[in-house]
């Protein structure tokens, strides 16, 4: 068992007390009732999360809306477990649903995961949403530099020339200035 499966496993175990239904879950191989879960009315949130890890993981994209429901979720652990799913679920949906979300002012409270996402799945999408978020992150008194600093992070990852003239205004920001060194020097030099 992977260390993600494993986190979520624990997780999940305590939030549905250990139930015989939880056990169940966990334990099929067949997909269809794992798909089966995300759709059926009355299920509770930890039933939907385990089987929409569980074929996001899997590459069944019949999981896709709901991993990206619990990407943009409240608790930060389901973001995480829902980031790690989809980026290996493999849907050429998963970047543009991520910059959506990474962009969404009015959620971006719960934007690290998808800016993490972002970064990691390296899609033409990711540079320009990751810019997007950081510049309204440079604001003064803005309070999401969690946020800004995965963006910060990510870019230098992605290693991409447009990303240098916000990572070089990053630089004024005391909590982002190192960040934003290692970035820039990250990015190749334009000759």
């Amino acid at each position: 068992m992977d260390e993600e499966l494993r986190s979520l496993t624990e997780r999940l175990r305590r939030e549905s007390q250990g139930t015989a239904a939880f056990d169940r879950l966990l334990a099929t191989e067949d997909e269809d009732a794992l798909a089966e879960v995300l759709t059926a009315t009355g299920q509770p949130l930890w039933a939907r999360e385990l089987a929409a890890f569980r074929l996001g993981t899997a590459g069944d994209r019949r999981a896709f809306e709901t991993l990206v429901l619990l990407l943009n979720h409240r608790d930060p652990p389901r973001c995480a477990s829902a980031a790690y799913a989809l980026a290996r679920l493999q849907d050429p949906r998963t970047a543009r649903a991520a910059a959506a979300l990474a962009t969404n002012e009015l959620r971006v409270a719960y934007a690290l995961h998808p800016v993490r996402l972002l970064a990691e799945l390296r899609a033409p999408e990711s540079v320009p949403a990751l810019i997007t978020t950081l510049e309204r992150r440079l604001r003064p008194h803005d309070p999401y530099r969690k946020v800004a600093l995965a963006c910060v992070d990510g870019l230098g990852a992605l290693g991409d020339t447009r990303a240098r003239r916000v990572l070089t205004e990053a630089l004024a920001h005391p909590a982002l200035a190192e960040a934003a060194v290692q970035a820039l020097a990250r990015i190749p030099r334009q000759r």
